[in-house]
């Protein structure tokens, strides 16, 4: 819902205040407009001047009427407007008793109306289609929870309370929006309504009743608002290395932060780590109640713990671009959100190589990225006519940066070579498949993942046998059963080797934990009797 705030005065202020006043009142007013713009609530705002420069027109006997000067003979003149995009008239009541002319004039709240329904003033909303509000919101649930997370907990220290509220706020969006319409700035209109949620809860009886003493006088503060900017330039990143502490159990550090500050529910999260979505919320639940139970300080590190806390806030970012993989091309999604995370931590730390390593990455990676929505194509089948030079220079730069004469590789180091390599075939038109044998085995050596070494088979199934690939493959942990890319790969060794139906099996059961449509279809496609004769002919 709209609503104009009017802001009036008498002509005796303008008089007895002064010059200097006027001004003071001037700056406070722009200041009250910038807070209204940072919460996201803001639709415009003019301050206006005098009255005595007022040029009117009026209508008399059918005939338009200039003059100089205000309408009306009045000693209240009005000094001001801002339209605000708030939930409902108590919110709005809210922002207008923080209004500098509420402490020496009037404040008028108005709200928007378009036209007359039925005889009644109908409340002017941003218009949406039918379905609208319900897709509008789950937009934003899914680009924007951990942002608005983030801007919560930063304001409060509470990081479940953050979360609670502000999932209420969606459970009202989906009722509120589709009958008054969408907000012109929904994360906005989200934001206002979980902070009224928080203040609502401080102010229960059951929590003063509940809250410790010391809890009591710490409310309010706000462990993150004075967060030197230069230090730690996004509080989405402040708030990945508070996750990071090290009394929270290292094994669910990563999947902590990927819920709560980046936004995954546990399903995404316990796929991404091969392991049941039961046991995975299980973690996440203990972790929060070990962070609310031994009061892990919410408070951002130092330089030197930043440096400490780095290996896991990096595997959260790259978890985040792994689990919005499908969308990397789209700068706007989570997967661009996780490169400019990568990049901001690395240019933060300066000289950390794996988080340069991570920046290289995720950019070489994303140079080769396909328009969101087409079709799904394995590298050797890509033209890499289409990819972005500009960002495959970016990367090359980052890996370079990352680079540390006499100091072996880490992770993120190995994976960024590894993607140089394949980039690399935009300048010599061929694979360098040895090379990639050679960085995929320095990888597994170094960090024995499950998805290093389901690749690691695959490129020793181009370089080798893949009678030899399936024997790695056979000797990964019981965990492979959940991987997709295990099963994917499995199918693509054994059509080489002519065991069709195998294969087939192979596929059905990629495709079967496959949640992206369009690698879903290539995967059909595959376990197909002609395309399986096809990969039978390339052994």
């Amino acid at each position: 819902m709209r609503y104009m705030l009017l802001f009036h005065y008498s002509e005796e202020s303008e008089e007895t205040l002064g010059a200097e006043a006027l001004a003071e009142g001037r700056r406070a007013m722009a200041a009250y407009a910038a807070t209204l713009e940072q919460a996201g609530i803001l639709v415009s705002s003019q301050i206006l001047q005098s009255s005595t420069v007022t040029t009117t027109l009026t209508a008399t006997g059918g005939e338009p009427r200039i003059q100089d000067g205000p309408y009306a003979d009045t000693k209240e003149q009005l000094g001001g407007v801002v339209v605000i995009d708030v939930p409902d008239l108590d919110t709005a009541l809210t922002w207008a008793r923080q209004a500098p002319p509420a402490a020496w004039g009037t404040v008028e709240i108005r709200p928007g109306a378009v036209h007359i329904e039925d005889g009644a003033w109908v409340p002017l909303v941003t218009s949406h289609p039918p379905g609208e509000a319900a897709r509008v919101a789950e937009r934003a649930a899914r680009e924007s929870f951990g942002r608005l997370v983030a801007l919560l907990a930063a304001s409060t220290g509470d990081l479940q309370l953050a979360e609670d509220t502000l999932a209420q706020a969606f459970e009202q969006a989906l009722v509120t929006w589709p009958r008054d319409g969408v907000p012109g700035n929904p994360e906005g209109w989200l934001l206002t309504v979980a902070r009224n949620r928080q203040r609502d809860f401080w102010k229960s009886a059951a929590h003063r009743r509940s809250a410790p003493l010391e809890d009591a006088a710490d409310q309010g503060s706000a462990p993150l608002v004075g967060l030197d900017e230069d230090a730690v330039p996004d509080r989405r990143l402040a708030l990945l290395f508070v996750c990071a502490h090290p009394a929270i159990a290292a094994n669910v550090r990563t999947p902590l932060m990927l819920q709560t500050v980046l936004g995954f529910d546990s399903a995404e999260i316990a796929r991404a780590f091969a392991v049941p979505a039961g046991a995975m919320s299980q973690r996440l639940v203990r972790a929060k109640r070990r962070i609310r139970d031994a009061r892990i300080p919410f408070a951002v590190p130092g330089r030197e713990s930043m440096n400490e806390r780095l290996a896991p806030v990096l595997e959260a970012v790259y978890g985040c671009y792994a689990l919005a993989w499908p969308d990397r091309g789209d700068a706007g999604s989570l997967a661009g959100e996780a490169r400019y995370l990568a990049i901001t931590v690395a240019r933060l730390l300066g000289t950390q190589p794996e988080a340069w390593g991570l920046a290289a990455l995720l950019t070489l990676d994303t140079a080769r990225a396909g328009r969101p929505g087409g079709p799904y194509l394995p590298l050797e089948e890509q033209d890499p006519s289409g990819w972005d030079s500009g960002l495959i220079a970016e990367g090359e730069h980052y890996l370079a940066r990352a680079g540390r004469p006499g100091q072996a590789p880490g992770r993120f180091q190995l994976e960024a070579a590894i993607q140089a390599v394949h980039c690399d075939r935009a300048r010599t038109g061929t694979t360098d498949w040895p090379a990639l044998r050679i960085l995929y085995t320095a990888l597994v050596a170094v960090a024995p993942s499950l998805g290093g070494r389901v690749a690691h088979a695959a490129v020793t199934g181009r370089t080798d046998s893949p009678r030899h690939a399936l024997d790695l493959l056979e000797a990964l942990p019981p965990e492979r059963e959940r991987f997709q890319p295990y099963h994917a790969v499995r199918g693509d060794l054994l059509a080489r080797l002519g065991r069709h139906e195998d294969a087939a099996a192979a596929y059905a059961q990629a495709v079967e934990l496959t949640t992206d449509p369009a690698v879903r279809a290539f995967l059909t496609t595959r376990r197909s009797p002609g395309e399986m004769s096809d990969q039978a002919g390339t052994v």
